[in-house]
């Protein structure tokens, strides 16, 4: 594993927004969703797509709150341009387990 120096990982915008929007992505090459999320007045509102749909239903998403990375350049996934990267841990079985934060904060919050 290569480590990295406290001022790398400064660089990375890891904040807490809440998913208000998600719909199918037909148009992925991998089953996926369509994510908007609110990270708050500083950040606003992002796009994402997520390959999440093997454990989360459209319905379970709406409300949660993720982790994401606000600060990759947009990055064009088919028909759609990504603005965040929701992140999240995988399973033995290949399905995506989002990171989240386990009681509620303020959108945008950054990761302490």
């Amino acid at each position: 594993m290569e480590t990295i120096d406290w001022n790398d990982f400064e660089k990375v915008e890891l904040r807490v927004g809440t998913i208000v929007e998600v719909e199918d992505f037909p148009e992925a090459r991998k089953p996926a969703y369509k994510l908007k999320i609110d990270f708050g007045d500083e950040i606003g509102l992002r796009k994402s797509s997520a390959q999440i749909t093997d454990i989360y239903a459209r319905e379970d998403l709406l409300g949660c709150q993720i982790v994401g990375v606000v600060n990759f350049p947009a990055k064009q996934i088919g028909p759609m341009r990504s603005e965040c990267l929701v992140t999240g841990f995988h399973r033995q079985d290949g399905a995506v387990v989002l990171a989240k934060p386990d009681s509620e904060v303020p959108n945008g919050a950054r990761l302490a």
